[in-house]
């Protein structure tokens, strides 16, 4: 008899789980209250790549003009003028349709069960099943908890729940506000503010921190904080939001430093939480906090004998790439074919102008660790490449440790950062050395060759 596998959630977690436990012979059942994909299909990842995309068109229109003459310009404007924010949403949808309609689809090619359904533990081997209209109990082999996470959104904002909006529902908004606050500095804030700022929303973020995207490097914080300042971002870092009212039907935020802001919308992105509630875990002997399940094995993903999660729920890097990865090592584990996950090399990418990434130590973190580094860095502005795109902002920096040459590192700023930084991904799972590194041929004219220029120095 072949293992039965019960999967809850179909999100980038659970689904690579299922399919991978699917090839390895299991009997697998995907059960998913929501959509296929979840959140970073259909509100999170896909959605607003879609939205920056449409946003990086116009920027290219306002661009164009300086390769055009000047009885063009009208026309640029006309087009910016046109700007029709429906049309941008319903291709967002579409996309996140097609990609949902996929994942079905392999499901059905791998002879995968998936319910539509609410699923709690009656015990640590049954699931109880709750449908629209009727209930069903599941029995299991082993389970793969993936029900990833929601936004936090603090009960201050209560006050102007009818303006306030998070990564998820911002891509619902009937229309584009003229003006915008965003609450949170991290990859999402950045993100929408670059793209809102494109779309002709005037924005105001605000951090409690003293800089953007405090878990990056300080020069990438730096460099994405120029980068919006001159898309006429104003920053308020260092500060946060103490009250909130609304006043002629728009909110108001009132800052640390008695500034207060108002806007037509305000879009919280400061962080995710994990509400488990729901699905009764006490019931299979389980723990939980906000940050997700309490006891999951960081390098198997077990939380308890025949129980492992992946995805948010497991508190480890809340990047749907993380917990796709996090679901295929908890599958095979689980189909006893072991694998481990390395959380220490996950790389993460921020899709503002320019884009950033980043994979393993920075600078900081090493030296923390007690590590004598070594720092090899190159610029964009020296890049033939980037110079040829108008895209010469940024950097590469590799970080290695001093006496062994051993690779730690990278951070990118520039073109394709979230492409190229898979190379060092490559090379920090096979254990590279500088040394070993040094020997990669880069194409010319590529932005990858800003890493043979670093490398070099």
């Amino acid at each position: 008899m072949p293992l039965k596998i019960a999967v809850i959630g179909a999100g980038p977690a659970g689904y690579p789980a299922a399919l991978a436990a699917a090839k390895l012979g299991a009997d697998v059942t995907v059960i998913e209250k929501a959509l296929a994909g979840g959140v970073c299909l259909h509100s999170g990842c896909i959605p607003s790549k879609s939205l920056l995309d449409a946003a990086h068109r116009f920027d290219a229109v306002r661009d164009i003009s300086v390769l055009c003459q000047d009885s063009a310009l009208p026309a640029a404007q006309e087009i910016l003028h046109a700007l029709a924010w429906s049309k941008i949403q319903q291709r967002q949808q579409t996309v996140s349709q097609k990609l949902a309609a996929g994942i079905l689809a392999l499901f059905r090619q791998a002879k995968i069960h998936f319910m539509e359904a609410r699923a709690s533990f009656q015990d640590s081997h049954t699931l109880l099943l709750a449908q629209k209209d009727q209930s069903q109990q599941l029995s299991f082999d082993a389970i793969i908890i993936a029900t990833g996470s929601t936004a936090f959104v603090p009960v201050l904002f209560d006050k102007i729940k009818q303006h306030v909006y998070d990564n998820s529902t911002i891509f619902q908004i009937p229309q584009l506000p003229k003006q915008l606050v965003i609450v949170g500095g991290g990859a999402i804030g950045c993100e929408f503010a670059t793209l809102m700022s494109s779309l002709g929303v005037q924005v105001q973020l605000v951090e409690m921190q003293p800089r953007l995207l405090p878990n990056l490097d300080e020069n990438i914080s730096r460099l994405v904080a120029q980068s919006l300042q001159k898309r006429g971002v104003i920053l308020h870092l260092g500060q946060s939001v103490r009250d909130a009212r609304t006043e002629a039907d728009k909110p108001v935020l009132l800052l640390d430093k008695e500034v207060e802001l108002k806007a037509d919308a305000v879009l919280v992105a400061i962080g995710r939480q994990c509400d488990l509630t729901d699905l009764c875990p006490e019931n299979a002997g389980l723990t939980w906090t906000r940050k997700g399940l309490t006891g999951v094995n960081p390098h198997t993903l077990q939380v308890k004998q025949h129980i492992y999660a992946a995805g948010d729920v497991t508190g480890l890097a809340l990047l749907a790439h993380a917990g796709s990865r996090q679901g295929i090592v908890a599958a095979h584990n689980i189909c006893g074919q072991p694998q481990t996950y390395h959380n220490e090399w996950v790389p993460n990418a921020v899709y503002t102008m320019p884009e950033v990434a980043s994979v393993g130590f920075t600078r900081s973190q090493a030296q923390a660790q007690g590590l004598e580094v070594k720092i090899q860095k190159a610029f964009m502005a020296a890049n033939g490449r980037a110079l040829t795109m108008a895209a010469a902002e940024g950097f590469v920096e590799i970080v290695s440790d001093k006496n062994t040459g051993r690779l730690l590192g990278a951070t990118l700023a520039g073109p394709s950062a979230s492409e190229i930084i898979s190379a060092f991904t490559v090379a920090l799972e096979a254990g590279f050395t500088i040394a070993q590194l040094q020997q990669v041929i880069f194409p010319h004219p590529t932005v990858s060759e800003a890493i043979g220029d670093a490398l070099a120095r």
